[in-house]
């Protein structure tokens, strides 16, 4: 099993990314293609002891800018590092292509490349949240700002196979996120998206709220691109400046300052349990490949870890699963569909 990586994606590339690569080949057992300027690869790469390593170089002459839009890569940029990666899973080289680069640029060169399962309609970006009781997957945090309900009703048999399949949570709980636990609450594309997951064969729950997201009421939470990116973005930046704030208690007194001495441990434990790095990246899930999109500013330890998430991804033909599950659960979208439209002219 080969995982490619995109060298030259991330703010502090190549540094952490190849550290991070050659960590994963050690302890996972797998082949890294190393993509990207192969001069500036192999000078950081010969750091590493890689005796017994499948850790190779694939040449590309362009690196995407974060700031590039990506479009860009599809039109002008097909020698760039995540073009070659992505192109690597598309020729069946790879069973996987990770990047911490332009995130907006990954998606758009994988739906390009690699294109959507068979019946899948949209795919959307997971990405794993702590909770009081573990975690839970949000889907979709950006890769669709307006969806349709068939489009919700995908993304919570997608959750559903990743949970169970990579987080291995039996049986996972699903919610769609609204405005109110009511069936009758949010707008006409919940409803009917309500509608569909309690005629499917899913473990769902029912509407869960915005406040229910960390309490781990639900295993998958479900919602549109627009919504769930905004809760991502609110959550990391109430994360951030939460860290901060204690931090300053902490350094403002002498009690502070000897309290943390002893929840020290406490402290990391916490840290861990919030670290995106544990996670290592965001799938982006119902393409025909596997993708992971990784945080620009990832560490050696989150590039590790997404080679982990990828292989355990592949391991268990989660997208084998997914298409598999879309196409049974089709008739029940028709069926429900055709009542609810029903429902609207008597109305």
């Amino acid at each position: 099993m080969k995982v490619a990586v995109d060298a030259m994606g991330g703010d502090d590339a190549p540094g952490p990314i190849i550290e991070g690569a050659v960590q994963a080949a050690r302890e996972y057992g797998v082949g890294i293609a190393l993509v990207g300027d192969s001069d500036t690869i192999r000078k950081e790469r010969d750091r590493y002891d890689l005796s017994g390593l499948d850790v190779s170089i694939v040449h590309a002459t362009q690196k995407v800018e974060m700031e590039e839009a990506p479009s860009v890569v599809i039109r002008r940029k097909r020698d760039s590092s995540i073009w070659v990666a992505t192109d690597l899973v598309k020729k069946g080289e790879a069973v996987a292509v990770i990047s911490a680069g332009n995130s907006g640029a990954t998606m758009a060169t994988a739906l390009y490349l690699l294109g959507p399962l068979q019946g899948v309609e949209r795919p959307a970006i997971a990405t794993i949240l702590p909770t009081l009781t573990g975690h839970s997957i949000l889907l979709d945090v950006g890769a669709n700002v307006d969806c349709k309900p068939l489009h919700l009703f995908q993304f919570a048999t997608m959750g559903h196979e990743y949970a169970e399949w990579v987080l291995q949570t039996s049986h996972p709980k699903i919610g769609l996120l609204s405005i109110g636990e009511e069936d009758t609450k949010g707008n006409e594309v919940t409803k009917e998206a309500f509608k569909l997951l309690k005629a499917s064969p899913l473990n769902f729950i029912g509407n869960v709220e915005g406040r229910d997201v960390y309490s781990g009421a639900a295993d998958v939470i479900i919602c549109d691109g627009f919504i769930g990116n905004v809760a991502l973005k609110i959550s990391e930046g109430l994360a951030d400046v939460l860290g901060k704030l204690l931090k300053r208690e902490i350094a403002t007194s002498l009690g502070g300052k000897l309290g943390y001495l002893f929840l020290r441990s406490a402290f990391q434990r916490f840290r861990r349990r919030v670290d995106y790095a544990e996670y290592g990246g965001a799938p982006l899930l119902g393409v025909n490949g596997i993708s992971i999109i990784c945080h620009g500013r990832s560490s050696a330890k989150a590039i590790k870890n997404a080679v982990r998430v990828a292989k355990t991804q592949a391991e268990g033909r989660v997208n084998e699963r997914i298409q598999k599950d879309i196409e049974a659960n089709t008739a029940i979208y028709n069926r429900v569909h055709e009542e609810y439209l029903q429902s609207l002219k008597r109305d």
